[in-house]
């Protein structure tokens, strides 16, 4: 469960990532593929290059760093090519909201929540950030994010940190470099959004001493549930950088789950949000009698319409979280 619940925030709706503009005609959709969906889920591991980056990140590449969302783009396409994905084809763009500018936004600040951050990463030359969440684990040291933040289908990302309780530049809990991280197959093959989510595993921070110790006895840990009911009330988090927002502080949506009916073969749900590009990763929760249980991330939505949809958490993702939770930190 997730031990800090003070949650200073509206809860309104869910905090959107990646934006979907549909770019086929439409047609019969193929039945929902879901995340549970294969007998024997198998998984992506790989090695995350992490050298220079406690001193490449500074506070001004932070700020600088692309939403994580236009990675999407590269997804869709590969998942448009796959079985899995219907002739209702998708392309992903970056969220641009027209006409929000100094207006009230679905997105409430949020605070109290120092296991939720920023990732950063390189990837093809390029400097990106989403959101994260650090769960709970037996290296203490995971963190969930969105599968397009770290595998498009070419190169793997270098200097990867995640920085819990990021701030405006700050990073009041330390940095932790990422050693590998591990996804669905069904991901890693086809860029189905069914299966968007992957889970890092991070080095101690750079902040300590040599004795540093690992990410969760430095921050809260949030649990993790799969296969939960469809139709809940979730709370999403997340760091959206696109106007209106900058990308500096933590905003929240609440909203109830319904299914994704433009590309039901994601077997996806949503919630109202108009989080923006960067908010790619960050954590849904559900309120349980221990507390905020994590069932998903941040994953897609569709331009304008201000609603978030995240994957269902089902075997094929707990198989990647399962590999992740026990992996070496060096």
């Amino acid at each position: 469960m997730t031990r800090n619940r003070s949650v200073a925030a509206s809860f309104l709706t869910l905090s959107a990532a990646a934006v979907l503009a549909l770019t086929g005609a439409g047609g019969a959709a193929a039945a929902p593929a879901g995340s549970d969906d294969k007998a024997t889920p198998s998984v992506y591991s790989a090695k995350v290059d992490s050298t220079g980056a406690a001193n490449y990140w500074t506070a001004d590449r932070m700020r600088a760093a692309l939403p994580g969302d236009l990675l999407a783009d590269k997804s869709l396409e590969r998942g448009n090519k796959s079985s899995t994905v219907s002739a209702e084809k998708a392309k992903v763009k970056a969220t641009k909201p027209k006409g929000t500018s100094g207006k009230p936004t679905i997105a409430q600040p949020a605070s109290g929540m120092n296991h939720v951050g920023k990732i950063f990463f390189t990837l093809d030359g390029a400097d990106y950030v989403c959101s994260g969440n650090a769960v709970k684990s037996a290296n203490q040291s995971t963190v969930a994010t969105a599968a397009h933040c770290l595998f498009g289908g070419t190169a793997e990302p270098t200097r990867f940190i995640f920085v819990p309780g990021y701030y405006n530049g700050t990073s009041p809990h330390g940095s932790y470099e990422g050693v590998s991280y591990h996804l669905p197959s069904g991901w890693k093959d086809g860029g189905n959004m069914a299966f968007d989510t992957g889970f890092v595993v991070v080095k101690p921070g750079r902040e300590a001493p040599a004795n540093t110790p690992p990410l969760s006895q430095i921050v809260d840990e949030s649990d993790v549930l799969f296969n939960a009911p469809r139709g809940l009330t979730y709370q999403a988090f997340g760091y959206p950088a696109d106007s209106p927002f900058d990308g500096g502080s933590l905003k929240t949506c609440t909203g109830t789950g319904t299914p994704d009916t433009n590309n039901a073969q994601f077997a996806t749900q949503g919630i109202p949000c108009d989080m923006t590009g960067g908010s790619s990763g960050g954590p849904w929760f559900i309120q349980t009698a221990n507390g905020l249980v994590q069932t998903s991330v941040n994953s897609y939505g569709y331009n304008p319409h201000p609603v978030m949809y995240g994957p269902q958490w089902g075997a094929d993702i707990k198989a990647a979280y399962d590999k992740a939770v026990v992996a070496p930190l060096r």
